[in-house]
């Protein structure tokens, strides 16, 4: 219960500063500290990033940093894409499932770091 507890603080903490997604945090928060399968994680962590998405994407809506009709495209989009990745996810194993999201998040950072270095003009900041 407390790991439940801290998982869920740590990533809406992050999820609200960064914009990471409570995913990137319980996913591997739940795999490690709380025992679950790979599949139990992604599956929870599906329904959990939910109430973190809506209070993040109301605060900064108020802030005006939503670029809406993107946010709605993306959104109709994603539903047909998580009802295509939630059947290929029940086909593969958890390790395969692991390793791919093990190595999406090094792809991220590796991005993230290159951009940074680089000091990217097309990466937006605010003043």
């Amino acid at each position: 219960m407390i790991g439940a507890i801290a998982i869920g603080l740590a990533a809406g903490v992050l999820g609200g500063l960064l914009g990471i997604g409570g995913g990137v945090l319980f996913v591997p928060g739940l795999v490690i500290f709380l025992g679950l399968s790979q599949h139990q994680a992604e599956a929870t962590s599906l329904l959990a990033i939910v109430p973190v998405a809506l209070v993040g994407a109301i605060a900064q809506d108020r802030r005006g940093n939503v670029c809406r009709p993107d946010a709605l495209r993306m959104g109709a989009l994603s539903i047909v894409g998580a009802a295509a990745g939630v059947s290929l996810a029940n086909v593969l194993s958890g390790a395969v499932l692991r390793g791919a999201f093990a190595l999406l998040m090094l792809l991220i950072a590796a991005q993230l770091v290159r951009r940074t270095l680089k000091n990217d003009p097309s990466a937006p900041e605010k003043a």
